[in-house]
């Protein structure tokens, strides 16, 4: 199979590598790159565990292939922490707020909640519960979850 060589940038550091045109960005950062709090949960773009930042904007990460990211700017969730460690204020209110419990859908929670602040604020309960739509959560009712949101906001604006 013939391949094509990519360059990106992911989590702030230039990324060039081989990829098959079929392999998807989510298996490019986790089996190619080994960053692996991106999950696969469904593969068909409807659990939001696969969540990613192209060029700033929240992206399901199996709905995209490798070769469409090209020249763009990847954050994955490893990304979003200081280079010394410290959670980003999303991360931290998350699990300050007990906005998980087996953790398998945090990231992409996180990710799409850190785009949700960003681009849009964080105005009202069902403003939160409308953007996390995307991304299934399936041991918690959403309701720590809905206030990590808004504790991660406060912290963000700071």
């Amino acid at each position: 199979m013939s391949t094509q060589t990519i360059t990106l940038q992911v989590n702030g550091r230039d990324v060039t590598r081989a990829v098959e045109p079929q392999t998807l960005l989510v298996q490019f950062i986790r089996e190619t790159l080994q960053l692996t709090g991106t999950h696969v949960g469904c593969d068909t773009s409807q659990c939001g565990a696969c969540t990613v930042h192209v060029d700033g904007r929240a992206m399901k990460s199996c709905a995209m292939l490798a070769v469409q990211a090209a020249g763009t700017k990847v954050t994955t969730i490893e990304g979003l922490a200081a280079a010394d460690g410290t959670l980003h204020p999303m991360q931290a209110a998350f699990n300050q707020c007990h906005g998980l419990q087996c953790g398998f859908c945090t990231p992409g929670m996180v990710m799409s909640a850190v785009d949700l602040v960003q681009h849009h604020g964080c105005q009202s309960d069902a403003q939160v519960r409308e953007a996390l739509e995307g991304n299934l959560c399936r041991c918690t009712g959403y309701q720590n979850i809905v206030k990590a949101v808004f504790v991660g906001a406060e912290a963000m604006k700071a």
